[in-house]
């Protein structure tokens, strides 16, 4: 479909459900179409996995991981290393937005 490499974006996150949409329509809206993203959720207690889910039922290129335990940011993204299937990765922060063209 896609004739530019895979690159695998993981967020990691705790407890930003008010903040992810930002950051996941940042992702959307690249310029760069051939992305996955992996949302790895770090035992959130607020709606963070419905916020997630949403956008997953829209976009197939959204996936939600669940840590097994609140492991931290570092555990959180190599759970999301171990889990992408890009060729390059990138990582971005739940409370942060990237422009267009990142």
């Amino acid at each position: 479909m896609y004739d530019k490499p895979l690159v695998s974006v993981i967020i990691p996150t705790f407890n930003r459900e008010k903040l992810l949409p930002k950051t996941i329509d940042s992702v959307i809206n690249q310029t760069y179409e051939n992305w996955e993203l992996l949302i790895v959720d770090d035992k959130s207690t607020d709606d963070t996995k419905k916020v997630v889910m949403d956008y997953a039922k829209k976009d197939n290129r959204i996936k939600y991981l669940l840590n097994n335990g609140n492991k931290g940011p570092a555990a959180a993204r190599n759970f999301g290393i171990n889990n992408c299937n890009g060729k390059y990765i990138a990582f971005l922060d739940s409370d942060d937005q990237w422009l267009k063209n990142h």
